[in-house]
């Protein structure tokens, strides 16, 4: 026998399977790992320090650049430490909005990660449908925020603005002939709930479509059955949450046990696995996606029939409409002050968290008393996953290095922050 030398690798920094930025400092036996060793901070942004010069409002769409698969849920739990802070609750249609956008964002999130993980292990059909129907959600983004990802929608005290009336419609061009525009606009005739509605209506047979291509595919199955396994005392230890603790089959999310919102209004099921491995993370996320498809529906019904405010009327942390402020003075004046210096906290200290797609995603806020954070710190839930990389990859092959990292749904803006 040859002798087998140990070598040291580089995965990364720029990896097409790493989902940012991430290093890997691989030191193998042959092609077995014995050590996974994660360099981060090289996407550092500083989100945390910018956050603390500027008043309260103008760090919100620097939540949407952290997690940038799930913009809203981010800002979902930043505008919920200032409301507990403030002492303001939103509107309850308000509330309805933020959880059925939570779970579009949730949605978005696992589509983007079927797509990436089955891409990394090799399959590629699976990609190509998932963007198919990040696509719809995305118009749906943009149809409220003006914006496909970063879309700043909630807001202390509510949300930018309701549902609007119409949606957006495809128009002739070079790429679309006229009966090819009147096909893709069918389902855009009415509202954009409407266009959810339809969309929640299609949505469970394309589940059914991923379902065929993975869930009984053999190869699928050899690169993913019996791989990164994590017990789940250990995933307790490692501070797991969301689906990576939920695969290892404790029941835990915190839209059930600490409901935020108006989760608890909503009827839905947490799937859990039994196994603690990538095969059962994959279907946990999977079967996730049709809980969150349930819960949209329930939101459609309730906003049907609930119309009402979406924001507080109090200016002193709401902008007032800008009619308003076209032709009262007080307005003006309100407007003028909460764009220049913001409103101000009471002093004190708050955690929200909220049941991120990824992971408990958590806030802690820091205030004394001006109109900036003296301190604010992120509780990402792909920093905690990632540190488990080097346990969960020991002993494996070097090609399920991908998988693990891909069962782990990370993403880097979160992680450096």
């Amino acid at each position: 026998m040859p002798e087998i030398r140990n070598y040291t690798l580089n995965f990364g920094p720029q990896h097409p399977s790493a989902h940012g930025v991430l290093r890997l400092v691989l030191e193998l036996d042959g092609e077995v790992i014995e050590r996974a060793d994660p360099h981060i901070g090289l996407l550092h942004r500083g989100t945390e320090k910018l956050a603390e010069s500027k008043p309260y409002n103008q760090s919100i769409p620097y939540m949407d650049r952290l997690d940038y698969v799930s913009m809203m849920c981010n800002e979902h739990g930043y505008v919920l430490a200032l409301e507990k802070m403030l002492g303001i609750v939103a509107p309850e249609r308000a509330q309805y909005i933020r959880v059925m956008f939570d779970e579009i964002t949730r949605i978005l999130n696992h589509c983007m990660w079927l797509g990436a993980h089955a891409l990394d292990i090799g399959a590629m059909t699976v990609f190509l449908y998932a963007f198919r129907e990040r696509e719809d959600l995305m118009d749906v983004y943009e149809a409220v925020s003006g914006a496909r990802l970063h879309a700043a929608y909630y807001r202390p005290g509510g949300v930018y603005r309701d549902l609007p009336d119409s949606m957006a419609k495809y128009e002739p061009s070079k790429w679309h002939n006229q009966k090819e525009v009147d096909r893709l606009n069918e389902n855009r005739q009415g509202s954009v709930l409407d266009f959810i509605e339809d969309f929640t209506q299609r949505f469970p047979g394309y589940i059914d479509e991923y379902e065929t291509l993975l869930t009984d595919n053999r190869i699928w199955k050899q690169r993913t059955v019996g791989i990164g396994v994590v017990s789940p005392e250990r995933a307790l230890q490692m501070g797991f949450s969301g689906p990576m603790i939920r695969g290892s089959g404790i029941e835990w999310d915190l839209r059930k046990k600490q409901p935020y919102a108006v989760y608890d209004k909503v009827d839905f099921d947490i799937p859990v696995g039994t196994n603690g491995d990538c095969y059962d993370r994959y279907l946990v996320r999977v079967e996730e996606m049709r809980q969150s498809n349930r819960i949209i529906k329930q939101c459609i019904d309730w906003l049907r029939n609930n119309p009402g405010p979406v924001m507080l009327d109090d200016h002193k942390h709401v902008p007032p409409r800008r009619e308003e402020m076209k032709g009262n003075m007080e307005s003006l004046i309100h407007h003028f002050k909460l764009f220049t210096e913001g409103y101000s906290l009471p002093e004190g200290e708050v955690y929200t968290a909220v049941e991120h797609p990824k992971g408990e995603f958590g806030i802690y806020l820091v205030s004394d008393g001006a109109n900036k954070p003296y301190r604010l710190k992120i509780r990402a839930p792909g920093f905690a996953h990632l540190a488990s990389l080097d346990e969960m990859s020991r002993g494996h092959m070097l090609a399920d290095v991908v998988a693990i990292i891909g069962t782990q749904d990370i993403v880097f803006g979160e992680v450096d922050r």
